[in-house]
């Protein structure tokens, strides 16, 4: 009787998952079909943007789609780039600073050039203004990603390079037998909020002006940014419903098994609380369908396996593989040899034809900065100054209200594997979700409180800015050595000294991480939080960002580009001077060796 229950209510879930992965089957098709005949229709730049209910649905499906071509755009680039930088120190010297430059370039810099130079190439069909859309969206995902694949290349412990080298590994099976299974996590991590990031800057990516032309494509952020321009307070709500609603979807059936597929890869052993399996997995190993499929697809893969793997064949590879092992011991010898004949003048040339093509390039692109901003004014570069300040003190206010309740929430939540289980996708929801379309219901609260825009722009750029450093503490707090937190314990070390000499030491590296990343979107959040349509009228107040949104809606690209030239500057002075300090402090005086 036990068993026939347990067998019917084993085909119950079966149908139920099957019922429920055909949906999503039929979802992303349908998704897929929508997206190509959008980009394939006529040209509107500035299409009517409905604010009922019943347009909800489509346009989710369209900002969706654009955000996942830009994250698949963004990780291709990141390995390519990544590997390049993290191999080659000549690559490292150019592409480290480019990326550094890339980063401190608010999406409204990239804006122009995209839009007109992709429009004017395809002037009949969407794919011009769809795919500026994209690449925007990529600018506001792909730096952290690089950056974290750079640093995980780095970090591969000498022990596995070693190894590699003893039995004989290409440069290819490395990759992806060593090096991308122990980047796999962090850039997983790093995935999740670069998808943040570009999620955070949807209104303005989908809804914009230059000078006297609008555009607007069919999306959430453009819904947002009508709803919000006219005062309509039930298409917000609806708006702010369905970005959670997709959020959740992609959280559930993508993020989850990513980041729990992930942990078969790190090098140390996690608690098992933290092994659960995802509701997608789950369904997946419920679902019949999927069942069969998976063991088609492995006896298939088997069959080829036993075709290609004839006597002769077999020999060869093992052949290939002694050759391989062999010729190790003649590699050190190769590469003196190859050092030797390459040290002196090839070398010499290769890095002159390099750098002068860089410094061609880079003539060229100062020669036409320069000549945009000969015609501003001492003025204007004056008030750009005074801007920059006011923007520089907001910046600063935000991270330090961000630190001040995210580091001992999130130590709190990442030393307690319950907490984490439960908070930890509540973190996920408020990192993922774009903070602008929050700004009615935080505008509607500062009113209410008679705060001037000139205060409040600061606590907008800390509701997207603040789970950087959240969810970076909580990365590091869940990583703290059970071993070290055992060891205070039979000391007797506890209170406050535990987490001044334990705690917040432990975590300093992942907090420098979230200090810069959260400084980057501050900056560059500047952009919509001291510029803000609010119930059909513009809000704005003295700052670089206010600024730089003026002079795009203006089309005056000249106060633009001296505007985008002073963010900069800064920002990567401010990288340069302060925070590889912080970095340096935190790899020397708090690094537990494990």
């Amino acid at each position: 009787m036990d068993s026939s229950a347990h067998h019917l209510a084993q085909k119950h879930r079966s149908r139920e998952a099957n019922v429920l992965i055909t949906f999503l089957v039929g979802l992303v098709i349908f998704g897929i079909f929508e997206t190509a005949r959008r980009w394939q229709g006529d040209f509107q730049p500035d299409l009517p943007i409905r604010t009922d209910a019943a347009a909800l649905p489509l346009y989710a499906i369209y900002s969706l789609y654009r955000a996942l071509l830009a994250y698949f755009l963004s990780l291709s680039f990141t390995l390519v780039f990544g590997y390049l930088a993290a191999k080659n120190r000549l690559a490292e010297q150019i592409i480290v600073p480019v990326l550094d430059i890339g980063q401190s370039i608010p999406v409204l810099g990239f804006l122009p050039g995209l839009v007109l130079g992709l429009v004017a190439v395809f002037p009949h069909s969407n794919v011009g203004i769809e795919s500026a859309c994209v690449l925007m969206i990529f600018t506001g995902q792909v730096w952290n990603m690089t950056f974290s694949f750079i640093s995980s290349l780095k970090a591969v412990p000498t022990q596995l390079h070693e190894m590699s080298a003893n039995v004989g590994m290409s440069p290819l099976r490395k990759l992806f037998r060593i090096e991308l299974p122990c980047a796999a996590t962090g850039l997983a991590w790093n995935s999740l909020m670069s998808m943040a990031g570009g999620w955070f800057f949807l209104t303005v990516c989908e809804s914009f002006t230059l000078g006297s032309r609008s555009f607007r494509l069919p999306g959430l952020g453009s819904y947002m940014a009508t709803a919000i321009e006219r005062g309509d307070g039930r298409a917000v709500l609806l708006g702010i419903l369905t970005m959670v609603a997709v959020i959740l979807l992609m959280d559930f059936v993508v993020w989850r098994p990513v980041v729990a597929w992930t942990t078969r890869f790190r090098l140390t052993e996690q608690p098992e609380s933290f092994q659960s399996i995802p509701f997608m997995s789950l369904l997946l190993r419920d679902s019949s369908a999927m069942r069969a499929l998976a063991d088609l697809i492995h006896r298939g893969t088997l069959a080829w396996s036993r075709l290609r793997r004839t006597p002769e064949r077999a020999q060869a590879i093992q052949a290939r593989r002694l050759g391989r092992v062999r010729r190790v011991s003649l590699k050190s010898a190769g590469r003196r040899a190859a050092k030797a004949w390459r040290s002196s003048a090839a070398r010499s040339l290769e890095r002159r034809l390099l750098f002068g093509l860089i410094g061609a390039g880079s003539a060229w692109v100062v020669i036409r900065v320069a000549a945009l901003v000969s015609v501003v004014r001492w003025v204007e570069w004056r008030e750009i100054f005074v801007c920059t300040l006011f923007t520089g003190f907001r910046v600063a206010g935000a991270l330090v209200l961000s630190t001040l309740w995210a580091v001992p929430a999130g130590i709190a939540i990442g030393l307690s594997p319950r907490l984490t289980r439960w908070l930890q996708p509540v973190v996920q929801l408020g990192a993922s979700f774009p903070a602008p379309m929050l700004y009615p219901l935080a505008l509607a609260l500062f009113q209410t409180l008679h705060l001037e825009l000139s205060v409040s722009s600061g606590l907008l750029m800390m509701l997207g800015v603040q789970w950087y450093v959240l969810f970076n503490v909580l990365a590091g707090a869940t990583g703290i050595s059970q071993d070290l937190r055992d060891s205070f314990r039979l000391i007797g070390v506890g209170g406050r000294r535990r987490w001044t000499q334990l705690y917040i030491p432990s975590v300093f590296p992942s907090l420098v991480t979230g200090w810069v990343t959260a400084a980057g979107g501050a900056w560059n959040a500047s952009i919509v939080a001291e510029y803000v349509l609010y119930r059909g009228e513009t809000l704005q107040t003295r700052g670089l960002g206010s600024m730089i949104s003026q002079a795009t809606a203006a089309g005056n690209f000249n106060q633009l580009t001296a505007c985008l030239i002073a963010m900069v500057v800064v920002v990567v002075g401010i990288n340069r001077g302060f925070w590889s300090r912080a970095y340096q402090l935190a790899e020397t005086r708090f690094r537990f060796e494990r």
